[in-house]
């Protein structure tokens, strides 16, 4: 069965961006690009919500800036033709290889799972993120941890009352001082 994966850049006190919206912090070295564009190779479809959805929408004409550098366009190779599924009850259009979820999280998950293919069901967000493991949906936890201290904004983790034992499944660290945490939900 297909794992779900929930991956994204968070800062030290825990935030996907700050407290004025950016993440100009999550700006990546050569080498954690290039960890990015390795595990983007793993992932069979990516399920995003809208903001995020809108946030990589650069990327689908990215191939055409001159000023791109091989690794970039390498990410954009990988992304680009990648199946995107977007949540949104805003859209009524999407572009490249995303479709709008037909259904809710559990339902779209479950039929992904189902499904013949191959990588994982990455999601990105953390509002998607968050109703995934509520609903208990969530198989691993990929952390880039970012050494900077934002002070708040949006949580990486969750705020449910609900426990989640985890086992560590991979570390990593970078010379730039950003460090990758993967946990296993222990079943």
């Amino acid at each position: 069965m297909r794992s779900v994966t929930y991956s994204m850049g968070v800062s030290l006190d825990g935030y996907i961006v700050g407290p004025d919206g950016g993440f100009d912090w999550t700006e990546p070295d050569k080498d954690v690009f290039r960890f990015w564009i390795d595990e983007i190779r793993d992932v069979g479809v990516h399920l995003l919500g809208r903001r995020l959805y809108e946030t990589m929408l650069y990327w689908e004409t990215a191939e055409q800036d001159p000023s791109l550098d091989d690794a970039e366009r390498e990410w954009a190779a990988l992304w680009n033709p990648l199946p995107k599924v977007v949540f949104s009850t805003t859209l009524s259009t999407v572009q490249g290889n995303a479709r709008l979820a037909s259904g809710g999280l559990a339902e779209e998950i479950e039929r992904l799972r189902a499904e013949p293919g191959e990588g994982d069901i990455a999601i990105g967000g953390a509002t998607l993120a968050a109703e995934a493991a509520a609903s208990g949906l969530i198989d691993e936890y990929r952390v880039i941890v970012y050494p900077v201290l934002v002070g708040g904004g949006i949580p990486f983790f969750p705020q449910h009352e609900r426990r989640v034992d985890l086992e560590l499944a991979e570390t990593r660290t970078f010379n730039s001082g950003v460090v990758y945490l993967s946990y296993r939900v222990a079943r």
